[in-house]
C-alpha cells in the first residue's frame, strides 16, 4: 500500500470582519474525511481571511470547491472594501505539495479546480504560479493590479491595451463577476509565510523605509515582499511581510536586517509574530544559526517521530 499524499492549501476569501460569514466559509474544509483544518486568521483592516488547510488531493479539492461555492455565495465585491488587494469573493486558491506528492501532481489539481469552479459557477478563473497561462500572470500582484474595481472597468473595454493580457483564463465573456469578482488559483513549490517585526515608533515612515529596504522589487530580497504599517489595535508599527522562500531566505537573515536599518533611524525592533502555520524547518534553520549549532538533525527533535 502507498503512502498517503498530502497538499498544503492556503486559499484567501474577502471577508474578515462578519463572523457569521466567516464560520459559513470555513465550515467547508471543516469535519471532512482527508482534510485537516489547520487555522484561519480573520483579519478586520485587510477584510480577508486566510485559511491554512491540509489534506489528501481528492477530499481537499472537493473542499476548496465547496469553500469558494460559500464565498461566492455570502460575499458581495461590490460592497467589500479593506486595506488588502483583492479581485475576488474567494480570491486566491493556492496550493502546494506537503508530503509524498510531486509538483507536477499539484498543478495537475490546480488546473481541475480552476474548471470545476468555472464549470460550476461560472466564476472568471486566473491561473497563477506553476500554472500561469504568461510569464507575467505568475505573479499574483500582476493579476490583482488596480484590484477589483481598476480590474473590472479595465475588462469592460475590450479595446483596451492591455486587454488581452489582462484577461480571465477562464471566462464567460472576458469580464469579472460583477458579485464574485474572480478567483486566482495556482501550485508552487513553497508557500508563503506571513511575517511580522514591530517597532518601537509611531512613525509610520520610518516602517515604510525599512520595508523598501527588504522586499526584492526596491533592493532587499527577492523572495519578500514587505509594507510598512501601523496595526491600530497595538503599540508602535510593523514591517509586514510575506516570504516566499524561507528556506534559502531564513527569517533570520530578515529579522537581522530590519534590526540594522531600525538603528539607524534610534528605534528598537520590540518583537516579531508568525501569523499562521509555518513549517519546522524554517524555525530550525532558525535555532541552528542564533545557537551556532553543527549537524542539527530534524530526527533529534522528539516530535517528529511522532508526525511519521
Amino acid at each position: 500500500m502507498g503512502k498517503k499524499k498530502y497538499i498544503l492549501a492556503v486559499p484567501n476569501f474577502s471577508e474578515g470582519r462578519r463572523k457569521e460569514v466567516i464560520e459559513a466559509i470555513v465550515a467547508q474544509v471543516k469535519d471532512r474525511e482527508g482534510v485537516k483544518l489547520v487555522s484561519y486568521e480573520p483579519e478586520y483592516d485587510f477584510n480577508r481571511t486566510v485559511v491554512t488547510v491540509i489534506g489528501e488531493p481528492e477530499p481537499l479539492k472537493e473542499a476548496l470547491i465547496a469553500m469558494a461555492g460559500k464565498s461566492y455565495e455570502l460575499i458581495d465585491m461590490t460592497k467589500q472594501e479593506g486595506t488588502h488587494p483583492r479581485i475576488g469573493a474567494q480570491d486566491t486558491i493556492p496550493i502546494f505539495p506537503l508530503r509524498n506528492i510531486t509538483l507536477e501532481e499539484c498543478i495537475q489539481l490546480a488546473e481541475e479546480i480552476g474548471k470545476e469552479l468555472f464549470e460550476s459557477y461560472k466564476v472568471p478563473i486566473f491561473f497563477s504560479g506553476q500554472n500561469a497561462r504568461t510569464e507575467e500572470k505568475k505573479s499574483i500582484s500582476f493579476i490583482r493590479k488596480g484590484q477589483y474595481e481598476g480590474l473590472k472597468a479595465l475588462l469592460e473595454d475590450p479595446n483596451h491595451p492591455d486587454y488581452d493580457k489582462r484577461k480571465p483564463d477562464l471566462s464567460v465573456d472576458g469580464k469579472l463577476s460583477e458579485k464574485a469578482g474572480a478567483t486566482i488559483v495556482s501550485a508552487d513549490m513553497e508557500g508563503l509565510t506571513a511575517y511580522n517585526v514591530f517597532l518601537a515608533t509611531e512613525n509610520v515612515e520610518i516602517a515604510k523605509k525599512i520595508a523598501r529596504a527588504v522586499r526584492g522589487p526596491s533592493g532587499g530580497f527577492s523572495t519578500v515582499r514587505a509594507v510598512g504599517i501601523k496595526f491600530p489595535e497595538r503599540d508602535g508599527v510593523v514591517v509586514s511581510m510575506n516570504m516566499f522562500d524561507c528556506a534559502n531566505t531564513p527569517l533570520y537573515r530578515v529579522f537581522e536586517l530590519i534590526k540594522q536599518e531600525a538603528n539607524r533611524y534610534g528605534v528598537a525592533v520590540t518583537g516579531s509574530e508568525l501569523v499562521g502555520p509555518v513549517k519546522l524547518d524554517y524555525l530550525l534553520n532558525n535555532l541552528e544559526f542564533y545557537l551556532g549549532l553543527e549537524g542539527l538533525r530534524r530526527d533529534q527533535i522528539l516530535e517528529s517521530h511522532l508526525m511519521e
